[in-house]
């Protein structure tokens, strides 16, 4: 048998996929949704303040922010006019940059630096 609360996270996310597209919000697959709930719960996450966004370059910030906005790289290549593949180096570079594994984890560092907010979201 599975661990239950594996299970259980599983079904929360199910759940939450299910209220935020109903609500017209961006929907991550459940491993994607574990994985923040996961990332928000460490005892000691590392700060992510304003001072660790200066080692980003004004390009990588723009983008950061349109990641948090749920943008992918085509979009951001439209949005900022380049190519995707030139999105994509940015957003690797910014990753890299802020330590984050996963695309998941930079819109979690997007919205708690402030560089995306909910109001942000495109439609």
């Amino acid at each position: 048998m599975a661990d239950p609360s594996r299970a259980a996270q599983f079904e929360v996310a199910g759940a939450a996929r299910l209220l935020l597209g109903l609500a017209g919000m961006p929907v991550v697959g459940p491993s994607a949704a574990i994985g923040l709930t996961l990332f928000r719960r460490r005892r000691h996450p590392p700060t992510v303040g304003a001072e660790r966004l200066e080692m980003l370059t004004v390009r990588e910030r723009e983008v950061v922010a349109l990641v948090g906005a749920g943008l992918s790289n085509d979009e951001i290549g439209a949005e900022l006019i380049m190519s995707p593949l030139t999105a994509n180096t940015h957003v690797s570079r910014a990753m890299t940059k802020l330590a984050a594994r996963d695309r998941a984890q930079l819109v979690v560092v997007a919205y708690e630096t402030g560089l995306a907010r909910v109001s942000d979201r495109k439609p």
